[in-house]
Parts: structure tokens; sequence; C-alpha cells
């Protein structure tokens, strides 16, 4: 599945999923670059990320650190290896919660010091608040922007109207030194994530 013009990644959800939930994410050739695995009755939020279905070999992991709740913090972390037996945290994504419930979706970006680099924020007011009082809100579209802590845009993430499929695509505007592309990457399976669970 290759991704819409002016865009680098389609995360998908994998269809007829029982049990937790699951994501391809596709690259811009349209070839699978990482296959999202979110594990079932966890009160912890606990997903991995690996290069593919197999889930031989891992990408990085994106866990809260208590039980969910609307402003909790997930961590994203390089995994274990052979010069580190525990996980690397490279950075940490937090849910801005009364914002995010009653105005629109926001996201802290930070850093592995916890500093904030950048925001996501969903771009319509309009919609989002369509989306909270409408017997069809989970099939309402979402935009959002992804901006640095200066100012400059890195990304926009938006979803692709389809009433059976769940696809976010990813476009990634500038590099950014003080973002890694695998926070947009991580944040991005994280709301993929979070709207499967509230669909």
């Amino acid at each position: 599945m290759k991704p819409a013009p002016g865009e680098k990644y389609t995360i998908r959800r994998k269809v007829f999923k029982i049990f937790g939930a699951s994501f391809h994410i596709y690259g811009p050739e349209g070839n699978v670059v990482g296959f999202c695995k979110q594990k079932a009755f966890k009160l912890r939020e606990d997903l991995r990320v690996y290069t593919d279905e197999s889930c031989t070999t891992e990408l990085m992991r994106i866990g809260t650190r208590q039980v969910i709740d609307l402003g909790a913090t997930y961590t994203v972390s390089l995994p274990p290896g052979p010069d580190s037996p525990e996980p690397t945290p490279i950075g940490a994504l937090k849910r801005l919660g009364l914002r995010s419930e009653f105005v629109r979706d926001t996201w802290s970006i930070r850093d592995a010091a916890e500093r904030e680099v950048a925001r996501l924020e969903e771009q319509s007011s309009f919609l989002s608040l369509l989306r909270r009082i409408s017997d069809f809100g989970s099939i309402i579209p979402q935009s959002f922007s992804v901006t640095a802590h200066d100012g400059r845009p890195v990304a926009t993430l938006r979803t692709h109207f389809n009433p059976f499929v769940y696809r976010l695509g990813v476009a990634i505007v500038a590099d950014h030194p003080d973002m890694d592309e695998l926070l947009i990457i991580a944040l991005a399976c994280t709301i993929a994530a979070i709207e499967g669970r509230q669909a």
C-alpha cells in the first residue's frame, strides 16, 4: 500500500484482530517497514514495533508508566541489545488530557531528557467537536500538525475516510535536529491504538 501523495508513511489497522490491536507501517514505496503490536489485557499500554509481522526483530517500544489515564505519558524506547541490557529511552509522548478531551487532541512530544521539543495538535476545532458529539464521530477524518518548539512545522498526520479500515497518513514536512523520526512514527502508532480503543 503506497502512502498518499505527499505522505511518507501509512499506518493501517489490521483487519479482524479480536484481542489487542496491530498495525502495518508502510514506507514511501508501499513496502512494509514496520509492524506495531498492541498487547491485550494490559493495565498499562504496551506497544511493540517490529520490522515485520514475524515479530523477530524489535525496533522500539511504547509504554505507559502507570495505569492508562487521560494524561498518561508514553515512554518511547529502543529495545535491549548486546550493549544495553535495558530499553534505552529516546523520548516521551504526553497527551494533554483535559484539552484533548474537551477542545482538540493535543500531545507534548519530549526528548529523552523530558524536555518538550514539539507539540502535535488537531487542526480543526470544529471537526474535533463534531467527532465528540456525533453518532458517526469514529468515521470523521482527523488532521494533526506537529510543530517544533521553535515554531517550525515538522510533520502532519491525517486519517483517510474509510468506514471499514483505519488508515493514518504521515507526512514529514521538514527535518529538525531535535526531532527523531522514530518519535513521529511512535506518535502515529499511539494515536492509532487509542482511536482503535475508542471506536
